[in-house]
């Protein structure tokens, strides 16, 4: 089995007011459930707000911290799950599972079986 990140983008800010986050929240569940019913789920997690973030880069000798997020946008990470899927297709169709139940875009990428 091969592992996939499946990332969630979310728009910054609080969700509007008609967002039904108590719904979106038992269909994110109930598709995990399902993940994990199948092996295919290995790790995921919900990340704070973007603002609490902290860029931490190397420049010249010396190591430069900022507070925010890396780039100016609408939208930033706000979570991820790792799973094990037989290909991409299969990667891909739990992402289209979560995009429904987050109403969120998610990006599917493999992991890198290359160790640095």
């Amino acid at each position: 089995m091969k592992q996939y990140v499946l990332t969630v983008y979310q728009p910054d800010g609080p969700p509007p007011e008609d967002v039904d986050i108590d719904r979106i929240e038992r269909d994110i569940r109930a598709v995990s459930d399902d993940l994990k019913a199948t092996g295919g789920w290995v790790f995921s997690g919900g990340l704070a707000p973007a603002t609490s973030s902290t860029v931490v880069r190397a420049n010249g000798g010396d190591v430069v911290m900022t507070d925010g997020p890396y780039v100016e946008g609408k939208e930033h990470v706000g979570g991820l799950t790792i799973i094990a899927a037989e290909d991409l297709d299969g990667a891909l169709e739990w992402a289209g599972r979560f995009a429904a139940a987050t109403t969120l875009p998610i990006e599917v990428r493999p992991l890198s079986t290359e160790r640095g």
